[in-house]
């Protein structure tokens, strides 16, 4: 038996998710945040924190490091490179496991 492929998002859902998503943006077809903190230690103690939550969905993100710099964009490869309820979901988790 197959799982259902996830459903792209209509753009009126995704204005209401990221309404929700201080800070996000819909870019190039995905959903993105960068996040700036006090150090790279920081930024990679993010990065791990994320990894978790990410797994737990089995949802993972594009993920870019530089320095004390996170930048985070999401998007399902299972609808296409789409945004899908999955990718509010996990940036949601994401926006909860940020202190800055």
């Amino acid at each position: 038996m197959f799982a259902a492929m996830p459903k792209p998002l209509a753009a009126g859902e995704i204005e209401t998710a990221l309404a929700a998503l201080p800070g996000w943006a819909y870019v190039d077809g995905t959903l993105r945040k960068t996040f700036l903190f006090g150090s790279f230690r920081e930024a990679v103690s993010f990065i791990v924190r994320l990894a978790f939550s990410a797994e737990a969905l089995n949802h993972h993100p594009e993920l870019r490091n530089v320095y004390s710099r996170v930048e985070v964009a999401l998007s399902t490869h299972d609808a296409d490179d789409q945004v899908t309820a999955r990718d509010t979901e996990l940036a949601a988790e994401i926006e909860a496991l940020s202190w800055v």
